[in-house]
């Protein structure tokens, strides 16, 4: 009888949830994400007043599901890259799935179970020359509903660190715009942006929990950094397209973002298609500086497309 509730006890002890992984469709491990926040379960609060006594009253509503947010790095399966891609390319596909949180030992120990969602928003963390530290892309997720679950300390998440571990750092990375490859070879900085796509209620008779319905996706504009010295061409580009006026090119101007491993070798390739220049100026300029004239470029982006696999991705 000890054993017995000294096994039960230790169950029940708090522990630290240092690892979590992400669950699709009950059984496909998706992989450790960095972190999560959000995903949490509320109520509305009504209140009414009867007559004219001075008491006010307070009902529960319905239930409300907080959006969730997971930092995610470059060892998630295939699969969950998979998924972001269809995000890109405008193809809804919704996904059941579960965060699982375990401890120190891996050992399960809470499950929040997540169903019908949706991807939301990819952001995508800044490229920078001179940056060494990991980065992470946040990926948004819109559940229809969500629940908490005690986990099972009987399963064993140890396998699943066995998963290959790719390092995605921000200084290693290729930048391209067809024609203009040569003055592109040393931009030095690209600004973090994020992919949203709009996420609409719709809420039918007495059902309780909304369904959730995908909008429009919206392409952000990016900006990137490169030397003064290399800039020329695309400063003549922007001059004739912007202050003489000529009408832009039949062929619509196309390029992408590739991240790379330590080995030099893709991670991911992010496809940039209906590219114009919006906007070009100079740096912050500082006397006490000894760094190279830099000189920042606007551009405009009709469409994304997201690769995990860059040799099987398909141009826009």
């Amino acid at each position: 009888m000890a054993r017995r509730g000294s096994q039960s006890q230790n169950q029940n002890r708090s522990y630290t949830a240092s690892s979590f992984i992400l669950e699709l469709d009950g059984s496909h491990i998706a992989g450790f994400f960095r972190s999560v926040e959000g995903g949490g379960v509320k109520a509305e609060v009504m209140t009414y007043q009867m007559g004219n006594a001075p008491d006010l009253w307070r009902q529960m509503s319905k239930p409300k599901y907080d959006d969730i947010k997971i930092q995610v790095g470059m060892s998630m399966s295939e699969e969950f890259y998979a998924w972001i891609s269809q995000f890109f390319s405008g193809s809804i596909e919704r996904r059941n799935g579960a965060i699982i949180s375990g401890d120190f030992h891996y050992k399960e120990r809470a499950r929040r179970v997540m169903k019908n969602m949706l991807i939301s928003e990819v952001a995508i963390p800044k490229f920078d020359a001179g940056d060494k530290a990991p980065c992470y892309m946040t990926v948004g997720l819109v559940p229809e509903t969500v629940e908490f679950e005690p986990g099972n300390p009987n399963i064993d998440l140890s396998p699943t660190v066995q998963m290959r571990q790719k390092l995605w750092t921000p200084n290693r990375f290729e930048f391209t715009i067809n024609g203009f490859e040569q003055c592109l070879a040393r931009v030095t900085k690209i600004d973090a942006f994020t992919i949203k796509q709009q996420i609409l209620e719709y809420r039918s008779g007495n059902q309780r929990d909304p369904w959730r319905v995908p909008g429009r996706i919206e392409f952000p504009n990016l900006t990137f950094y490169l030397p003064e010295a290399d800039a020329r061409p695309l400063m003549d580009h922007f001059k004739q397209r912007v202050l003489a006026g000529k009408p832009p090119p039949h062929t619509r101007l196309t390029g992408g973002i590739t991240a790379l491993d330590a080995d030099l070798q893709p991670l991911c390739t992010i496809s940039l298609a209906g590219i114009d220049i919006s906007g070009i100026g100079p740096d912050k300029s500082d006397s006490t500086s000894q760094e190279i004239k830099q000189v920042r470029i606007d551009i405009t982006v009709e469409e994304m497309r997201f690769a995990y696999a860059p040799g099987s991705a398909s141009g826009i």
